[in-house]
């Protein structure tokens, strides 16, 4: 019994992380029986438990069956914190040993997973209050600092701080606020490569008017 109320609580607790993050959500049968990533959600969670007390090959079913159905792939051994929402959530895969905290947000593609075949902790670790853009790839065993944010298209190969902001291929710090009240605004990341010409561009200006100045004094 106090296992059923917990998940019920959970499940409660998981619709009205949608409602908060969701403009688009309306009612409760819409998000019940129309977002793939609250099913995928209580399906891992079951396969969670059912790994976790070490029963063979039906949490890897489960987590099959979910990824058929929803088109996001979560192995049963990753851990999962509290109101964890995945928006549209096609083609998002997370991996077996990956940490996810509390009040993390991923748009559909995302991917935490692995850069070889080693063995332990290879998968990233995420704090808590993080948003990880469409299409964002987070590999190897890293630790993704509370309150960051994460570009559409990033990939992310090094560990960064909290409170970052990380865009392009690699992924590079981006020292802006670029989100309000924890929403990530895609619309207003700069380009950190963009940024760096620019600042050479300027620097060239300003040598190159060095030298006339230069001229007309000789």
């Amino acid at each position: 019994m106090r296992l059923i109320k917990k998940i019920f609580s959970q499940i409660s607790e998981d619709i009205k992380t949608i409602y908060d993050k969701d403009p688009a959500a309306e009612n409760i049968l819409e998000v019940l029986f129309c977002y793939p990533g609250l099913h995928a959600l209580i399906l891992h969670r079951i396969a969670h438990k059912l790994n976790y007390w070490k029963i063979p090959l039906i949490p890897r079913i489960i987590s099959n069956v979910s990824r058929i159905l929803t088109g996001i792939d979560i192995h049963p051994a990753a851990r999962i914190g509290r109101r964890f929402f995945i928006d549209h959530g096609m083609g998002v895969v997370i991996g077996a040993t990956t940490i996810i905290g509390d009040d993390v947000l991923l748009y559909q593609g995302v991917t935490l997973g692995g850069t070889g075949n080693e063995h332990g902790k290879r998968h990233p670790t995420l704090g808590n209050n993080i948003v990880v853009g469409a299409g964002a790839k987070v590999l190897g065993n890293i630790e993704i600092g509370s309150n960051s944010r994460i570009g559409a298209g990033s990939v992310v190969v090094d560990s960064i701080p909290e409170n970052s902001t990380v865009v392009g291929i690699p992924g590079r710090i981006v020292k802006q606020k670029l989100y309000i009240q924890g929403q990530l605004l895609h619309n207003r990341i700069p380009d950190p490569i963009t940024c760096e010409l620019n600042r050479l561009k300027y620097e060239i200006q300003d040598l190159k008017d060095t030298i006339e100045e230069m001229k007309k004094d000789g």
